[in-house]
């Protein structure tokens, strides 16, 4: 099992290309379902996921090439061979249940497995079932899958209330209410950047979609939908977490490709702790103002919050801040695994429940820790960058679902950094 070597090496300095969104790429994927014209996605991600994802819609008939070196995803499911998504792929991804809105609106059924993915806390499905159900949909779990059917005549226009602002049931709800007849209404829709260039990309396969970016989204259900070709968004946690990294051990960094819109909370408490973030024509450029930030609270929450993919890189930034900062977990609970991990390398963090306090130190030291999830391996990574010695985080492979080349990006700003392989 592999696992990366980090040194610290003081300040970095030059340009990080940020790629296209992992979360917005696992969600257009699945729209070729809804058409048998081809689709086509470019600044696609090179990442496991989108390899995962890939092959669960290869394994329904799906056509998926990859080309220039799988920057470019080209897709078509003129002709699929099965509606069910089988346990042995969904497992290992959360983001597979996103093939559920499609297959069930173009087919009328599906049987999809329920869903793995990183263990950060109960994560059901119930909401994607009862946006289904709201659509006409009949829904029956047994043996571990999702069976569902549509009424005769396919899937109907209706009102779907969420309790709370769900990114994936807004998105499958959003993917199976383009083919429904008549018309859908989300309310309490998540408004996240990737939910408005889902409806993008969906407009351009002539879906009928007003309202995406707010909290009410309607949607005109159409006969059948075209292909397109479209880019995939900026990854704005991949952005926050590059713009992290001269944060933590000082220098200067430009983002290419960024930009404030994407992260504007997050930049509001990179302002607070003292970092300065300036938006240029190649991107967001970041450079720490002070020899040491300062501590600042943070909150998570949906968009436009504070974003819960980027609160274990800001533990790591505020472990060696000026005072004591509070961390309050409010998106899912048990993410604060990374903080025993930051403790071995000498930060001093107590959790109770959902929130994290966190004093600061004057330095991190350099150890071997454990990565637990994604975003807690690349939390770890950016904590070393700033510690004495070396660090060595082990059971990297949570980090290459959702961070490609990550040691040749940091590297290439002045960082040391290196993958071991492993036995």
């Amino acid at each position: 099992m592999d696992s990366i070597l980090v040194t610290g090496n003081g300040p970095l300095s030059g340009d990080i290309p940020i790629a296209g969104a992992k979360n917005a790429c696992l969600t257009l994927m699945p729209a070729t379902l809804l058409s048998e014209e081809p689709l086509t996605l470019t600044n696609a991600p090179r990442l496991s996921d989108i390899r995962t994802m890939t092959v669960l819609l290869q394994s329904l008939g799906a056509e998926v090439t990859a080309l220039q070196d799988g920057k470019v995803l080209a897709m078509s499911s003129h002709g699929l061979t099965t509606q069910r998504a089988d346990y042995d792929i969904v497992r290992k991804m959360r983001a597979s249940i996103l093939v559920l809105g499609p297959l069930l609106a173009r087919f009328g059924h599906a049987e999809v497995s329920l869903p793995g993915g990183c263990a950060i806390g109960a994560r059901p499905v119930d909401l994607h079932l009862k946006a289904m159900e709201a659509l006409g949909a009949e829904m029956d779990l047994r043996d571990g899958y999702v069976h569902a059917k549509a009424p005769a005549g396919g899937l109907r226009g209706g009102i779907i209330e969420f309790p709370f602002a769900s990114v994936g049931a807004t998105e499958n709800a959003l993917l199976a209410a383009t083919l429904a007849k008549g018309t859908t209404e989300i309310r309490n829709a998540a408004r996240e950047p990737e939910i408005v260039d889902l409806a993008q990309c969906l407009r351009k396969m002539g879906a009928q979609i007003e309202g995406e970016g707010s909290s009410t989204i309607t949607i005109q259900g159409v006969e059948r939908l075209g292909g397109a070709t479209h880019r995939v968004v900026t990854d704005r946690i991949e952005l926050g977490t590059y713009m992290l990294a001269p944060a933590v051990c000082g220098g200067e960094v430009t983002c290419l490709g960024g930009t404030i819109s994407l992260v504007e909370s997050f930049c509001e408490k990179l302002d607070a702790a003292g970092i300065s973030v300036e938006e240029t024509e190649k991107g967001l450029t970041v450079a720490r103002r002070t020899d040491r930030v300062k501590a600042v609270n943070v909150t998570t929450e949906p968009f436009p919050g504070f974003p819960t993919d980027l609160q274990a890189q800001m533990m790591a930034l505020l472990c060696t801040a000026d005072g004591s900062s509070v961390l309050e977990e409010k998106i899912f609970e048990n993410r604060f695994m990374h903080a025993p991990e930051l403790t071995r390398m000498g930060a001093r963090i107590d959790v109770h429940g959902g929130t994290a306090t966190v004093h600061g130190v004057e330095r991190l030291k350099g150890a071997p820790v454990m990565a637990t999830d994604l975003r807690a391996s690349v939390s770890l990574i950016l904590a070393g960058l700033a510690a004495e010695g070396e660090t060595v985080v082990s059971r990297v492979y949570h980090l290459d679902r959702g961070y490609e080349n990550v040691e040749d990006k940091l590297s290439a700003v002045g960082a040391k950094i290196e993958r071991i392989q492993g036995q």
